[in-house]
């Protein structure tokens, strides 16, 4: 996990269109980036929908929102039309010699993690969001993120720090 007040880690992905997207691209202005497990499961479709309505105060604040999860650019782009989604849904899709899921920026920002079901092991991304500040800088970071009311409160903690 990259700790508050800690350079984030550079980073290069497709979204739901093919759009590569960089964390340099958005140098001078805040990020919000969340991780979330999975396109089109209960938990990520409310995450990713609460980040949607409230798109129009992050932006006020200068902020771009960028959702990432281990799936494709394909099924980002199914998951951003059936929910209405307008801000990038990043493809971290790399996969492993294994042909498993081996997701290149997860692993950076330390959410890849070892997770467990039913006495089963495997790995798998652990909600969790990162605001970072115009100068690149992690500024606060959420771990174990409940969906429900997560994004509402990422925007008042923006609106804190951007003194609105």
């Amino acid at each position: 996990m990259i700790e508050p007040g800690r350079k984030a880690p550079a980073f290069r992905l497709k979204d739901q269109e093919g759009r590569v997207h960089a964390l340099r691209d958005y140098a001078g202005r805040y990020v919000v980036l969340f991780f979330y497990p999975k396109d089109m499961t209960s938990g990520c479709t409310t995450e990713a929908q609460e980040f949607q309505q409230l798109l129009p105060e992050f932006e006020r604040l200068g902020a771009q929102v960028l959702g990432v999860s281990i799936l494709d650019t394909k099924s980002k782009q199914k998951f951003a039309q059936k929910e209405g989604i307008t801000y990038p849904l990043l493809a971290d899709d790399r996969l492993g010699e294994d042909g498993k899921p081996d997701p290149e920026v997860a692993q950076k920002y330390g959410v890849w993690v070892d997770k467990s079901m039913y006495g089963r092991t495997y790995k798998g991304i652990q909600r969790t969001t990162y605001l970072i500040g115009p100068d690149g800088r992690v500024l606060h970071r959420w771990d174990k993120v409940k969906a429900p009311g997560h994004a509402a409160q990422v925007l008042e903690t923006l609106r804190e720090l951007a003194g609105d």
